[in-house]
């Protein structure tokens, strides 16, 4: 629906009356000192073979605040209007709770959200462009001019004020706190195997954590750049240590890559030589790291962040590792946080290796239990595997439940033999052109050619791609 019909319709115009207030009035920011934050210096880890700490480095402890707050106080119905540089500074906190208990729809409220979100970093950005005009001795001003004045007591800039009216220091951050709930909750069913990787890796196991920064545990989760799984490897990194193809992505697979994430993990840390600076290279690259590290001549992140400067070293890069000791102390504190969970079963299940090329509907039948119960044993598996466009490959290790090996080698042994193959099928996929990309790149994520791509579509040698373009993909 549009967002200006919904906000002038009769029967939703009391909706937004409640979330104006709401908003409008806010929450009070919370302190340092909360009782519901609770204080962390040095968070500390054994693992096989050293005992690394993960300190929260001094000019870093704010921020680590500001994230258990994220991760654990602040609903994703509130929007915290802050300084992306100091993160102790926050405007205002708008609180959209109030709209969606009464009725409006996801939609409505999302639109609602988005709508107002800019238009209140718009109000503070004039409230702090009239601090600077008016000088270091303003009079008659408002109680919330005087308030955000407050904030920059210790700033002795004469431009402080137009400086945090930056577009790039004026930022909002969405609270966390349901859906960290929700991962810690499913972390439970993963955890005790991915430590025991981490172990066997002479990893620190805390960093198994890692994920509910990432993801939050969700297995499905995709995002617009192409990252995918509880860990988010990009394609390229994913290819390092896992199979990722059109028919198996193991980055979908907790198990096999947190393997990779131990590896990964390792190997950065043997490169940059603190855990600090490699779980930031988990973010930022191992190369970005090692080039921050040589710009500002120190291995310091704390230093690294407030010195270095570089183009592809912004926010998320900046924060990643306050995210990280935050998201373990609000994980290792979580009852302090949310209560009683509901935490998962720990995943149980046997393998047996598929001797064909056979549909996902048929293993399911042969190991006698419904496609979607073998589908959620098997997230590596994509969903042309489970909507049967193509077929599990030979030689997969695959997931059934505990007591069902002996079943499966029977029932498998009596399929008719029209459902074992011996090669893959192959279909096509659609794929929409983004800007900026190119036949060859498209080609290589699909693991396909640029003439197979440019039979299929028509397209003649030099013909150029153009935004929003829909390709036929041969793939299989």
């Amino acid at each position: 629906m549009c967002l200006l019909r919904w906000y002038h319709s009769p029967a939703m115009k009391w909706l937004v009356v409640i979330a104006i207030l709401g908003v409008l009035v806010g929450v009070p920011r919370a302190d340092a000192d909360d009782p519901f934050v609770p204080d962390v210096n040095t968070i500390s880890t054994k693992s096989a073979g050293e005992s690394p700490p993960f300190p929260v480095l001094p000019g870093l402890k704010n921020q680590v605040e500001f994230w258990k707050k994220i991760f654990g106080f602040y609903s994703t119905r509130q929007v915290v209007i802050h300084d992306a540089l100091h993160l102790k500074r926050i405007y205002t906190v708008l609180d959209f709770r109030p709209l969606a208990d009464s009725g409006a729809s996801d939609g409505e409220v999302e639109a609602y959200m988005k709508y107002k979100v800019e238009s209140e970093k718009e109000r503070v950005r004039a409230i702090l462009m009239r601090l600077h005009q008016l000088g270091p001795n303003p009079t008659n001003l408002s109680e919330e001019e005087r308030t955000i004045r407050a904030l920059f007591t210790d700033v002795k800039e004469p431009t402080k004020f137009l400086n945090a009216a930056a577009d790039d220091r004026l930022r909002s951050q969405r609270g966390l706190r349901e859906r960290f709930a929700a991962g810690v909750e499913v972390s439970r069913r993963y955890l005790g195997e991915m430590e025991a990787v981490f172990h066997r890796e002479g990893v620190p196991v805390e960093l198994t954590r890692l994920p509910l920064v990432e993801s939050c545990f969700n297995v499905r989760a995709y995002s617009k750049v192409g990252a995918a799984g509880i860990w988010q490897f990009m394609p390229g990194t994913g290819r390092l240590y896992m199979s990722v193809g059109d028919a198996v992505d193991e980055r979908r697979d907790p198990i096999t890559s947190t393997e990779a994430a131990a590896e990964h993990l390792k190997a950065n840390y043997e490169v940059l030589g603190n855990w600090p600076l490699a779980i930031t290279a988990y973010n930022h690259g191992r190369a970005g790291m090692v080039r921050a590290a040589s710009t500002v001549g120190s291995s310091d992140l704390a230093k690294i962040v407030r010195e270095y400067h570089g183009p592809a070293f912004k926010f998320a890069s900046r924060n990643f590792y306050a995210e990280f000791l935050a998201a373990l102390d609000v994980e290792r504190h979580f009852e302090d946080y949310f209560g009683e969970l509901n935490p998962h079963q720990p995943l149980r299940a046997e393998t047996v290796t598929v001797p064909h090329y056979v549909a996902l509907k048929a293993l399911a039948q042969a190991a006698g239990v419904e496609l979607e119960t073998l589908a959620d044993l098997n997230p590596a598996l994509t969903r042309e595997v489970v909507g049967g466009k193509l077929y599990v490959p030979k030689g997969y290790r695959l997931r059934v439940p505990v007591g069902a090996t002996a079943r499966f080698s029977t029932r498998y042994a009596s399929l008719s033999t029209e459902l074992k193959h011996s090669r893959q099928r192959s279909f096509c996929v659609t794929h929409k052109v983004q800007r900026g990309q190119t036949l060859a790149a498209i080609a290589k994520r699909y693991r396909t050619t640029v003439a197979a791509i440019q039979r299929r579509n028509k397209l003649r040698r030099l013909s150029h791609l153009r935004a929003g373009q829909n390709l036929i993909i041969p793939t299989g």
